[in-house]
């Protein structure tokens, strides 16, 4: 597991560090390096940012076993580990759907033993798990937000259903308190931003793979081809794709 680097100290706001940082993992091809760097400094730049809560970590698939590679204090570590023996949690269950998973009352959710029972005696009472992407789409990893105050993770919670809810043209409203965080925003914006990446890079997928499903590989490839070949990341050349062939 990699320690937190220090964050960028720059002024919170809907489009810094954090979301920039979530919108070029999304854009980041499958195969390219130095992507655990990437990971641990989302981690950091969680944990330094959203002020609703209290610890960060990152989750991921290793083989088969799933792991933590990064968390921000040993309370984030000991409730990832605990989900990771019981084999289930929100983490595991966001990186498994790629869907975002809230638990706004830790204490009352019971499906997660090994995560109902160390979270609350360390004294936590919500989180939520995030699902990360990388440029091929796949979900790659999950950012944990581990908090004391369920009241400051509720808005964050409603807020983050409805961003991907949104995005799959699902009317949902959570009628959740507005989100007044400004780094709560700023993950917003770059989960917000990863979505729309995500969805416009595998539009361009489709294209190039035209009725051929089997095709869908070889179009990945050629996309990644077209953005080395141009100097642009996937989302520029995915665009690209779009605005000739539509």
């Amino acid at each position: 597991m990699s320690t937190l680097p220090h964050p960028e100290r720059v002024s919170p706001g809907r489009h810094g560090p954090l979301a920039e940082a979530l919108v070029a993992l999304a854009e980041t091809p499958a195969h390219a390096s130095g992507v655990e760097q990437r990971l641990a400094a989302i981690a950091a730049l969680a944990a330094d940012r959203v002020a609703a809560s209290d610890y960060a970590s990152i989750t991921t698939l290793h083989g088969r076993e799933y792991t933590t590679v990064a968390a921000s204090s040993d309370i984030a570590l000991a409730v990832d580990e605990a989900q990771f023996a019981d084999r289930a949690g929100p983490c595991l269950q966001a990186l498994e759907t790629g869907e975002p998973v809230g638990v706004p009352d830790i204490a009352a959710t019971m499906d997660w033993p090994g995560f109902h029972e160390v979270a609350p005696a360390l004294g936590l009472r919500a989180s939520i798990s995030i699902p990360l992407y990388n440029g091929r789409g796949t979900t790659i990893a999950v950012l944990n937000l581990y908090g004391r105050d369920d009241a400051a993770m509720k808005p964050l919670i409603a807020a983050m259903a409805e961003r991907y809810a949104g995005s799959r043209e699902l009317d949902l409203d959570a009628g959740g308190p507005p989100v007044s965080d400004p780094g709560a925003e700023e993950l917003l914006a770059g989960y917000a931003g990863a979505l729309s990446v995500r969805a416009t890079i595998q539009l361009a997928l489709d294209v190039l793979a035209g009725s051929t499903p089997d095709r869908t590989d070889d179009a990945y490839t050629e996309l990644c081809a077209r953005a080395a070949d141009n100097g642009t990341s996937l989302s520029v050349a995915a665009a690209g794709v779009l605005k000739r062939f539509l």
